[in-house]
């Protein structure tokens, strides 16, 4: 029997997965292959809420390597995205390049810090989420409707912990680069 810790770990591997699954996608199946994307995602954001759900469900302290990578975890899934659109042909290459490249100078100027990470992806989804309500419009409506039945659902830890998580974490990064310059 898997215990709580062990089964987000898993669903954090398995998260891992579904990005490579993503850029194999963008590589090899581009044409028509926007609907499975979009599958792909909200299977990958609902692993995500359920491997944080049952992760502090285990034991406090509890660490794993999977676990303390979890940021990662979500990043890597983002760039499996980003190489799916480029692929698919809903990106420029160019662009994608420059993206990351722009990205790589801040990550190494100031290191991989969670509000980061988190800025790093928003723009891949968006670009994703309206490129899925546009052209793939049936399995794109299930996008805002995931995300408003997570909000819902978990509600109200979003407008009270996640957004201003995130922008004391952002201020606090700011003024650590304010400090080294």
């Amino acid at each position: 029997m898997l215990t709580a810790k062990q089964t987000a770990d898993l669903i954090t591997w398995g998260r891992s997965a579904l990005a490579l699954a993503l850029a194999v996608l963008g590589l090899v199946w581009p044409a028509g292959s926007l609907p499975l994307a979009v599958g792909l995602m909200l299977l990958d954001w609902t692993g995500d809420n359920l491997d944080g759900f049952f992760a502090r469900r285990g034991p406090v302290g509890a660490h794993s390597w999977i676990g303390d990578h979890d940021l990662e975890v979500d990043m890597l899934v983002s760039l499996g995205l980003l190489v799916y659109l480029t692929g698919a042909g809903w990106l420029n290459v160019l662009w994608a390049g420059l993206y990351l490249l722009g990205w790589a100078i801040v990550f190494w100027r100031l290191g991989l810090q969670r509000p980061l990470g988190m800025l790093f992806q928003a723009p891949i989804y968006a670009w994703f989420i309206g490129v899925a309500l546009i052209w793939a419009t049936p399995a794109g409506i299930w996008i805002p409707v995931w995300v408003l039945a997570l909000i819902l659902i978990t509600w109200p830890k979003f407008p009270r912990e996640v957004v201003p998580g995130f922008l004391r974490g952002m201020r606090r990064v700011w003024s650590e680069a304010r400090r080294r310059r």
